[in-house]
């Protein structure tokens, strides 16, 4: 088992890893809107967040040898629900090759995040 680490994705804010490689698929650890210097929440609206889980996504999926369309499962975590529609137009950019989802709505997120995303993909 490889752990993934990259300075171009916020560092864990607990005892886990940004992803750990097995098998030749990686597994993200969710991520949220954090800034990857600052540490601070990017965006106060579902789409700017959103855009920020994505960036940060794609810096670990890179960092572990693999990519957005490589995504076999996400797993999707929204505040408000009601958010859904807007947060699959960010989502869709990046995952074009649409893979299994799940997407469920939460009471909260750490750093009253709107949405966290995590990954399965193949490296």
């Amino acid at each position: 088992m490889e752990k993934i680490h990259t300075e171009k994705a916020p560092a864990a804010v607990g005892p886990y890893s940004q992803a750990t490689v097995v098998n030749g698929l990686v597994y993200t650890s969710g991520q949220i809107a954090l800034d990857p210097a600052s540490g601070q929440i990017v965006g106060e609206t579902i789409e700017e967040q959103a855009k920020q889980v994505m960036e940060n996504l794609v810096a670990v999926l890179e960092a572990a040898g693999s990519k957005p369309e490589n995504a076999v499962k996400t797993l999707c975590f929204l505040t408000d629900i009601n958010d859904f529609a807007a947060f699959n137009e960010v989502y869709a950019k990046y995952f074009t090759e649409k893979p299994a989802r799940s997407c469920v709505g939460v009471q909260s997120l750490p750093k009253g995040a709107l949405c966290e995303v995590e990954v399965i993909a193949t490296v």
